[in-house]
């Protein structure tokens, strides 16, 4: 199988022969002129250390190893919350190291589950490029050996990588906090919500019930964007292993984070920076457990403008060349009933790697921040009480039956989780790993809208009640900024609850949390054919031969629908600049690729 894999990464090769090198080239530049602690002015240098205690004030410049903190701290985020106490406990077990430590600056994080469906959400997209510009901002100083990037959730993570990549000369460690306990049951706050949607219960009843799934610092516990973010980083090795998933409480949580230290020293000492640590196989593990645990099709985004941040070229191709390679082996929330601290139970990520391994499916021979070789990925972390509490990593039991990971050879489906539609309307994304048949033919007649709040004022209304498709337009990076659309998931999943066929397909988002009905997603116009879709139009989406089809449709003898957007209003008229000059979903809806 790592044959037919080594033919697409050679792919991805050859078309970012000159991207990466060039990348390569900055970074050798760059380890030659950085830190620049020597040539500092006085000044520079009082202003430095000028918040260090004393005995670091007037302590050697070059005895020490200067590391800069970038965190996403904020207490709006569960998952974020407990950053909190991080940087204090580094620098105190920083200084056993004789590393001086420095918070050198914080970025933005904001929680989708807080503002979908409302204007806020309109940034959610661009904010992973503004933590980018605010990563660099924190290292522009150009005093550290090293950095640590404190982050989980859904932009975060990927804008500290795409930021962290162009300082790739540092060597760079990410630590997360990791996920909540379990509350109440992903299926019921599902049940819930959908009741509450159907007009069966009231706010209050859904709010006491959504507070017992969201009742603490931590993760979010199903399988979303941000903990398909984290375990992307175990399988790049830009994190410890079981750092990912070990939860937010447990007392290996701290000695992880210290762990990280020693780590981020045997990257100094070998002088491995980022942007070369993370090289081709890196990447290419990142797409493969993508499919392999039906992530977030966000990540399809996000991949591909994290990749082009350290001169990789990655398309949609890829994904959809190896999703036919990749066989599903996880059920996580959406995709099945148990959540992400189940599935760490059970081995998680360390046995999905295993298992790929086991398959030849992923490669091993990569450098990591553990060292080389992902091998190290499929032990489990654990303190030994009886050698002074020092980390260790186990082995896997071999023998464990799992309901959320299986083999290679009896894969919960023999494709990745996310299927990629073409046609000559339009092109894009489903994620088919939570859907009951993956082979379905759909055929229904269209209904367009413009907003997402058209759509529930339609169901409200009793206007879905048949099977359809609901075409949402002006979804798009350069309109509105690409916003999540969940908001529509109860809803939907309250039509199917009465025995309607529904399908969607928008130029908008639908990501980790979705999947339970399908959703042609990331959807890109040709010759704004999608803006030409009008009411009652009989469309097809045939999921098995992965294409979108309207009948007897004659582009030319329509216009495309004009989209007029209200950008004013908390904050978006400054983004402004960033609709203007986003690139296609295509390159990662990014202001850097355009």
């Amino acid at each position: 199988m790592l044959n037919k894999i080594d033919d697409i990464k050679a792919k991805i090769e050859l078309r970012s022969q000159h991207t990466r090198s060039r990348y390569l080239q900055e970074v050798d530049e760059w380890k030659k002129k950085s830190p620049n602690r020597n040539a500092l002015g006085c000044s520079n240098l009082a202003h430095t250390l000028a918040a260090c205690d004393k005995n670091r004030q007037n302590s050697d410049l070059n005895s020490k190893k200067f590391v800069g903190i970038i965190t996403a701290y904020n207490d709006m985020l569960s998952a974020h919350a407990p950053l909190e106490s991080y940087p204090s406990m580094l620098k105190e077990e920083g200084n056993k190291l004789n590393l001086n430590i420095q918070v050198a600056g914080g970025v933005p994080a904001m929680c989708d589950g807080i503002t979908q469906g409302e204007p806020g959400m309109e940034l959610s997209l661009f904010s992973r490029d503004t933590i980018a510009l605010s990563t660099a901002i924190g290292l522009s100083h150009n005093v550290f050996d090293s950095a640590i990037c404190m982050g989980t959730c859904d932009k975060i993570v990927p804008g500290l990588l795409i930021g962290a990549l162009k300082f790739g000369h540092l060597p760079v460690i990410f630590l997360p906090a990791g996920p909540m306990s379990s509350g109440i049951s992903n299926a019921k706050k599902a049940e819930a919500r959908q009741a509450y949607a159907a007009g069966e219960i009231q706010k209050i009843d859904l709010l006491n019930i959504e507070q017992q799934a969201y009742h603490s610092s931590g993760t979010c516990t199903f399988y979303g964007t941000a903990n398909t973010n984290q375990l992307i980083a175990e399988a790049m090795g830009f994190q410890l292993p079981g750092a990912a998933f070990t939860p937010t409480e447990s007392p290996v949580r701290d000695y992880l984070n210290k762990e990280s230290l020693k780590a981020l020293m045997r990257l100094m000492d070998a002088e491995i920076g980022l942007g070369e640590m993370l090289d081709i196989k890196n990447w290419m593990n990142a797409l493969i457990v993508l499919l392999a645990s039906g992530g977030s099709t966000n990540l399809v985004i996000h991949l591909i403008a994290m990749a082009r941040s350290a001169g990789y070229i990655l398309t949609i191709e890829d994904f959809n060349d190896l999703s036919c390679i990749i066989p599903l082996i996880c059920q996580v929330y959406p995709n099945g009933t148990a959540d992400v601290n189940e599935f760490h139970s059970e081995g998680g990520i360390a046995r999905l790697l295993s298992n790929l391994m086991e398959g030849d499916l992923i490669y091993k021979d990569i450098e990591t921040v553990a060292g080389f070789g992902l091998e190290s990925y499929t032990k489990i972390p654990y303190i030994d009480e009886v050698n002074a509490k020092n980390l260790k990593w186990k082995n896997l039991a071999q023998n464990q039956n799992t309901k959320t990971i299986s083999t290679i050879d009896n894969p919960f489906k023999s494709n990745g989780g996310i299927k990629f539609i073409g046609g000559d309307i339009a092109e894009g994304v489903i994620k088919v790993s939570a859907l009951k048949d993956e082979n379905e033919i759909i055929v229904a007649p269209a209904k367009v809208f413009l907003s997402q709040e058209e759509v529930l004022d339609a169901f409200k209304n009793g206007d879905l009640n048949s099977d359809l498709f609901i075409v949402l337009l002006g979804q798009s990076p350069e309109v509105n900024g690409m916003p999540e659309l969940h908001k529509l998931t109860s809803p939907i999943n309250a039509l199917q609850k009465k025995g309607h066929k529904i399908a969607l397909v928008t130029d908008g988002r639908m990501s980790g949390a979705s999947g339970s009905f399908p959703a042609l997603i990331h959807a890109v116009s040709k010759n704004e054919n999608l803006y030409k879709i009008q009411n009652n139009d009989q469309l097809t989406l045939d999921l098995k031969n992965a294409l979108f089809l309207i009948e007897d449709f004659n582009s030319t003898e329509r216009e495309p629908i004009k989209i007029e957007t209200d950008n004013n209003g908390l904050g978006r008229s400054l983004f402004e600049l960033f609709r203007n000059n986003v690139s296609s979903v295509n390159s990662g809806a990014s202001i850097f690729n355009k």
